[in-house]
């Protein structure tokens, strides 16, 4: 087998209501950066990456330019091998960050291509641990006023969602504080609830966030510090009964490593399309359930259901609707849980509406 052709694109994808955090501030639209990859039988696997509105367009050209050509001919199975051949392709750029993402595309192209091949989902081509998953609502919705914040908890349970996230990191602490104590009154105290900081305390007020916070009987406290600070977040996972999660931000296994390193979470985060794509994605996990660490893999929940129902120890997985105009298919959540959809390989296939959305295509090669 060989890859015969490859086609990228770059997505412009709105969103119906803006949203924001404390970090980006107002996102009123995300890019995607998809890979098709065809072999010469006439197979397509298919592959993405994302951001939230900076640099699709360095990833695409990264994609295009660097790592395409040099893929032609190759024998579309030897995805370690390959994932080598893109790692030190892109290694004098850095080794992480943009080139991370690029790889990230095209691994998990090759990943859905194989299982396509042999007629097996996903998940189960790694394992398959469960074929139903935890799975939370994560609101972005810091800039929400109370009555918009419970309004959106109420149709979160109504859809059936086992928990809630809402984002903290608001300028008065005790706004995060009087804000987290309505949700909870709301809610019960049985459902369970996690905060999103998003990297926005320093050390002194994350320490005095999580010792207010005890009291809420939260899941997890996000990244209450700066991502690359695992000393800080390793203290306050010694310190608290309240378990921390983070790892999102980071872009490599290596990274990964170093935070696992320093027991630095209780929650590990890690983004498959963020780290280079699922073959890294895999090691991170075997790392995270040897340290006895739990996972709660960020965002991109269509690939994500099927790696966290690989873990052994059930994780969690969060769900936005924001992805579900450009695929054809939908995921389903039932009591609380998403159901691990059983189609080979990813399972995904882009929906006519993408086309409206398209930036920037280009494909190398020749078509079977």
């Amino acid at each position: 087998m060989k890859i015969a052709s490859i086609d990228s694109a770059l997505y412009q994808v709105p969103l119906a209501v803006p949203l924001s955090d404390s970090t980006h501030g107002e996102i009123p639209s995300f890019e995607l950066i998809t890979v098709r990859i065809r072999d010469d039988q006439g197979l397509e696997g298919l592959g993405y990456t994302y951001t939230v509105g900076v640099a699709g367009l360095a990833i695409h050209v990264l994609i295009d330019r660097y790592l395409k050509p040099d893929l032609l001919g190759q024998d579309p199975g030897r995805i370690e091998h390959l994932w080598e051949r893109m790692w030190w392709r892109l290694h004098y750029s850095g080794r992480g960050g943009t080139a991370s993402f690029a790889i990230s595309a095209i691994d998990i192209a090759l990943w859905d291509l194989t299982g396509k091949r042999q007629g097996t989902p996903l998940w189960r081509l790694l394992g398959g641990s469960t074929p139903r998953v935890k799975v939370y609502a994560g609101g972005v919705d810091l800039h929400f006023s109370l009555d918009a914040l419970k309004d959106q908890a109420r149709r979160f349970l109504a859809r059936g969602y086992g928990a809630i996230k809402m984002k903290v990191g608001r300028p008065r602490l005790s706004e995060d504080i009087a804000r987290v104590r309505a949700i909870r009154e709301l809610i019960g105290p049985d459902v369970p609830l996690m905060v999103d900081a998003n990297q926005q305390w320093d050390r002194p007020t994350a320490q005095r966030m999580c010792r207010v916070f005890e009291q809420f009987n939260l899941v997890w406290i996000e990244e209450p510090l700066d991502a690359y600070d695992h000393e800080g977040h390793a203290a306050l996972a010694v310190q608290f009964d309240t378990p921390i999660a983070t790892g999102e931000m980071l872009t490599s296994a290596a990274e990964h490593g170093e935070l696992i390193r320093h027991r630095a979470a209780d929650y590990l985060m890690p983004d498959a399309p963020r780290v280079g794509g699922i073959t890294p994605f895999l090691k991170i996990a075997a790392q995270a359930e040897h340290a006895g660490l739990m996972l709660g893999p960020h965002f991109a929940m269509e690939l994500h259901v099927r790696l966290a129902a690989a873990y052994p120890t059930e994780p969690w997985v969060e769900h936005f609707d924001w992805l579900e105009p450009l695929f054809n298919e939908r995921l389903e959540i039932k009591g609380g849980r998403m159901v691990v959809p059983t189609r080979p390989g990813l399972g995904l296939t882009l929906s006519e509406q993408s086309k409206a959305w398209t930036r920037e295509i280009a494909e190398v090669g020749a078509r079977p």
